[in-house]
């Protein structure tokens, strides 16, 4: 898994690439969100469109995100996951857990 940041109106974009499978990259996007919240950026999207593959520990991994703003007093919103990633999240019935979007900037207006 590859993992980037960007700002856009004040809300950060992760962008995951790859196949997302837990383990050290869960690692690594709990410190990127630890580090966003010492900034008091608490708005964040997670951009799955370039996500291959997900496995159970890549589900953790973003349940574990989504607890990790939550619990800070921000929110975390997923955008742009493929109709693979889709599926998966709505047979887990993760769909109602998170706020799903088609694309990064419908999820970036979400929060005006």
């Amino acid at each position: 898994m590859k993992l980037s940041t960007k700002e856009s109106e004040g809300i950060i974009t992760i962008v995951l690439s790859g196949n997302v499978l837990g383990g050290p990259d869960a690692t690594e996007l709990n410190d990127t969100l630890h580090h966003l919240l010492e900034k008091k950026k608490k708005k964040i999207v997670v951009d799955l469109s370039g996500v291959q593959s997900m496995n159970s520990s890549g589900l953790s991994m973003l349940i574990g995100a989504l607890t990790t703003m939550r619990n800070s007093g921000g929110d975390l919103k997923i955008a742009a996951a493929s109709k693979k990633i889709e599926s998966l999240l709505v047979i887990t019935k993760l769909s109602t857990v998170f706020e799903l979007y088609p694309t990064v900037k419908k999820a970036i207006s979400s929060f005006q």
